[in-house]
């Protein structure tokens, strides 16, 4: 499975300090395993079937799709809890 991150949630990711990026791209690399590892929520008011995981105080808004058959899995964005809903 393939991982695509979008610009936002890259941008996000520089401002980290490198503990808490390794901290997050290993739930991220979790949800390429079956069945997916870690706290996953539907949300709801999409019809594009994006799920939020949580990583401590961050949430990490994805989905699944396929590009040219290969299964991937696009990171949409990533934030602090109170800030990536809105």
């Amino acid at each position: 499975m393939k991982i695509k991150y979008s610009k936002d949630s890259l941008k996000f990711l520089s401002k980290l300090d490198k503990k808490s990026v390794d901290r997050i791209r290993s739930a991220i690399y979790g949800l390429t395993k079956i069945p997916p590892e870690g706290d996953i929520k539907p949300m709801k008011g999409y019809s594009d079937g994006r799920q939020r995981l949580r990583v401590g105080s961050w949430r990490v808004i994805y989905k699944y799709g396929m590009d040219n058959e290969i299964e991937v899995l696009c990171v949409i964005d990533i934030g602090n809890r109170g800030d990536v809903y809105k």
